[in-house]
Formats: structure tokens, sequence, C-alpha cells
């Protein structure tokens, strides 16, 4: 059944609809290249420029296509990334794990604590908070996490490490934010180009009401906005910040371009994940000036003339 929230954001944006056919139907265009163009002009309204990308967002669609290493398909999948963190920056960074299946029905909750988290490895959106396990509906919890099983998100956008990834389940524990409202975690995303991290973001009011920041590096507030409005409360900076730039260093070096998302909770600093296409560079920045600004970060090769 549709939500009514999910309704009425269709009806306030059409587009999503059209976006969302084409989702269904992209696994029958073969050339990635070809996909990637139709999706770009659907989801930005614009044209993609290949051939020389100047924007941000363009240089996501270029790095696609022509920037690919097998070792990356390890890194987004949730599992494996963890224990490449792990080896980086120490296991006492690393959110721990309760298990991994391959289906729902392998899963003994008899054996997780009261509460945890249930997520998919190749997945942003099939998550499971359990706060109480006796009050757990199992049979929603399996229609979410069977649904994101199915899924791979490589055919909406040719984001191709996901390609490959064996689509798993994994039971995380249960972390709270004390500087959190919802029951999300407060994710702090840093934008890392060879090693180096040049601006990030903050997202609060996790999973109701989203709120997206972004900061420059010395965590000044920076004006403009993509995906999500601006927090209506002012955000501070973290403590141990400085360390959060030197673990987004280790994680990042030797990497064109890598986001990494990091969580931190009193302090206590854990690894999120790795993520190399932002919004798959499919969401424009407001003002569009930053598209542009932020695109001087990434270098691709030499514009064709």
């Amino acid at each position: 059944m549709v939500s009514k929230n999910r309704i009425t954001s269709l009806l306030v944006n059409p587009n999503r609809i059209i976006v969302g056919i084409f989702n269904r139907l992209s696994p029958f265009i073969h050339d990635d290249e070809t996909a990637v163009r139709i999706a770009y002009l659907l989801s930005m309204h614009k044209r993609l420029h290949l051939n020389h990308p100047h924007t941000f967002n363009e240089k996501l669609q270029w790095l696609k296509l022509h920037d690919k290493h097998p070792e990356y398909t390890q890194m987004v999948d949730k599992i494996e990334a963890k224990k490449i963190a792990a080896r980086i920056i120490g296991d006492e960074h690393i959110i721990p794990t309760l298990g991994v299946w391959d289906k729902f029905e392998d899963i003994d909750f008899g054996k997780l604590p009261n509460q945890f988290v249930l997520k998919c490895n190749h997945d942003s959106g099939g998550i499971v908070i359990c706060k109480d396990k006796s009050k757990m509906d199992i049979t929603e919890a399996r229609k979410k996490i069977n649904r994101c099983l199915r899924r791979n998100p490589f055919w909406a956008t040719r984001e191709y490490p996901y390609k490959d990834v064996k689509p798993r389940i994994l039971a995380e524990k249960y972390m709270v934010d004390p500087n959190s409202t919802t029951d999300g975690l407060t994710d702090y995303k840093f934008f890392c180009f060879n090693g180096v991290p040049k601006f990030m973001f903050v997202a609060t009011n996790r999973p109701t009401d989203t709120r997206f920041d972004f900061f420059d590096i010395s965590f000044h507030h920076l004006p403009f906005k993509q995906g999500h409005p601006l927090s209506s409360k002012p955000i501070r900076k973290p403590e141990r910040y400085a360390e959060m730039v030197e673990i987004a260093k280790k994680l990042s070096k030797g990497y064109r371009h890598v986001r990494i998302d990091l969580y931190n909770m009193s302090g206590k600093i854990y690894f999120g994940e790795y993520t190399f296409f932002h919004y798959s560079g499919m969401v424009p920045f407001k003002p569009y000036v930053w598209d542009e600004k932020l695109g001087g970060y990434l270098n691709t090769p030499p514009e064709k003339k």
C-alpha cells in the first residue's frame, strides 16, 4: 500500500513519477552512457556534458563511466566496508555487527538483543529500527527488507560499484545519539578529493524531517542547500571534530573522490560508509553556482576540443 505522504509527495512533484517509470525501464537500456544521459536529463532538466564536465554533478557522471576500480564493489558493501575501515582506523570506530544473513527467514530473532537495527548491505533505504523486540512488527520488517533485497540500485543511475554486490542482511547494535531528537543518528559526511576533505554536510532529524546543512572543512556554514531544507536550529561543531577530519583523510587516501560518512556520539566517532556518488549526481544544488564551485575540487581529464 502506498502511504499518504508518498502520494502527496508525488502530487507535489509529478516528475518523480516519470523518474520512477524510467527506473523500472532502465534495465532494458544496455548502454550505460545512454542510461546516464537520460537519467540526468529527467532528474536535472538539462543535458549532460560528458565531453567537458564542468559541475560537480556532471563530473560524478563522468566518474561512473570512466573511473572504475574493482575494489569499489567491496567498499560500498556495508558488510565488507566495515572490515576495510577497521584495518585503517581500528575496530573501536566500527559499529558492532550482530549477524549477517542471505535471507530474512534465516534470522533467529531469539538470539538478537532487545534493541537492534536491520539493514541491507547494498541499499540506502532498507533500514528497520527495533527499540523493543516484543513490539516489533516482523511481517512489516520482512516486507521492507525483502523489497530492498530484490532491488539493485545500479540499474537506476548506473553506479557501477553496486552492480555486483551480493544482497545480504546485517543486524547492527542499536546506537543512541544524545544530540538527536529522532530515531536517526546525526550523520557527518566529508567530501574528500585525493585524500583531502574539502567540505562536508551534517544530516539531522532523520528519518522523519531530514535536514542537510553544508559546511567548509573549518565548519563554517555554506550558503546553499541540496535535497533537503536547512536545519531550523544552529548546528554546533561536534566534539573531537579535528579527529573526524583526520579519520576522513585516512579512509579517503588514494581515491580521486569519495565521501566518508561518520557518526559522532558524545565525542566517540564511528564509521558509517563509503559513498562514491553523492546523490548519484542527480540532485541540484541551490543556488546552481555552487554546483560549479564544488566541481572545481574534482579533477577529470582535460576538456575535449
